[in-house]
């Protein structure tokens, strides 16, 4: 397995291309990353087999339609956030849309999208050669999703951050259930695991378990 990160323009989105062999999948397609992606995946020769994203949020899933549609591949996310695809702004604030610079008029949603669940709590997501651990992590937003690619690594998206962990005030958004999901999920992580999360410095399960507030104790919401 192998992982590379495109950093997108917009809120500084970690975009993560995965892969093993000639397959890959593209977890979390934030504005702005398509064309870099493109020249990646060429210049490697992949083969994208699907768009995936941490949750629905718009900074993770604005380039994700432009990329289903040039490799004729679905968009997968968890089932409790697909309702966000098809209007990127209609759960967020007037203050988080304006600071996103976007416009609704740019905006392709994903023409195939392929909702997954989570029976359990977690799932496993083939895609060719490239297999994701799936587990839920709610409290970001209701399908907020960590992935685990074969390997020493996860991808928290807005779960879990360097020194800090998700806000809990947007739609969808509950201190209560984030509180639950980093006690139950996060800190059950093995501390071995390198993490990407979705904006920011990568960072370690055992780093974060050790300095990060909010997993020391308390409630969460930052």
């Amino acid at each position: 397995m192998e992982l590379r990160v495109v950093v997108a323009p917009v809120f500084g989105t970690n975009c993560c291309v995965v892969s093993s062999g000639t397959d890959c999948v593209v977890v979390d397609a934030g504005a702005g990353v398509a064309d870099a992606v493109g020249r990646l995946v060429d210049s490697e020769g992949l083969t994208p087999r699907a768009v995936l994203a941490t949750h629905g949020h718009a900074d993770h899933t604005w380039d994700a339609g432009e990329l289903c549609a040039r490799y004729e591949i679905p968009m997968r996310l968890h089932e409790a956030d697909a309702y966000r695809l098809p209007d990127p702004f209609g759960t967020l604030s007037p203050a988080l849309e304006a600071a996103l610079g976007l416009h609704r008029d740019d905006y392709r949603a994903p023409a195939v999208v392929e909702p997954f669940a989570t029976p359990g709590g977690s799932a496993v997501l083939t895609f060719g050669q490239v297999t994701l651990h799936v587990l839920h992590a709610p409290g970001h937003t209701e399908g907020s999703t960590l992935y685990r690619p074969d390997g020493e690594v996860i991808l928290t998206g807005d779960v879990l951050f360097a020194g800090s962990v998700g806000r809990t005030d947007l739609h969808g958004g509950s201190g209560q259930v984030m509180g639950e999901t980093l006690r139950s999920v996060v800190r059950a992580l093995d501390p071995g695991l390198a993490v990407v999360p979705g904006h920011g410095p990568a960072t370690t399960v055992a780093r974060e378990l050790a300095t990060n507030p909010f997993l020391a104790a308390g409630p969460a919401g930052a």
